[in-house]
């Protein structure tokens, strides 16, 4: 478990995973925070490319996926859910 930290490049940004406290991480540099929109607190979700790769994106598929589900819903529905809001 003793390996060198490895770098990864993101649109000409190395990063480097360093230990920080009791775990390890990413440092993303301010510039680059300010670009992605992104501040202290923010999540960012994990989806699983191929060969090892990762997205980190603050888009959730799993949310978008039960937010069109419920666009649709209400589309379909819409008499029923104006009935209801009476």
């Amino acid at each position: 478990m003793n390996q060198k930290p490895r770098d990864f490049e993101i649109e000409g940004y190395v990063l480097q995973v360093k230990k920080i406290g009791n775990s390890v991480g990413l440092i993303l540099p301010k510039d680059l925070l300010a670009r992605l929109k992104l501040k202290e607190g923010d999540k960012l979700h994990v989806v699983e490319q191929t060969e090892r790769g990762i997205k980190l994106s603050p888009y959730d598929p799993k949310h978008a996926e039960a937010m069109e589900f419920a666009r649709r819903s209400f589309r379909k529905y819409a008499d029923t859910y104006k009935a209801l809001a009476k």
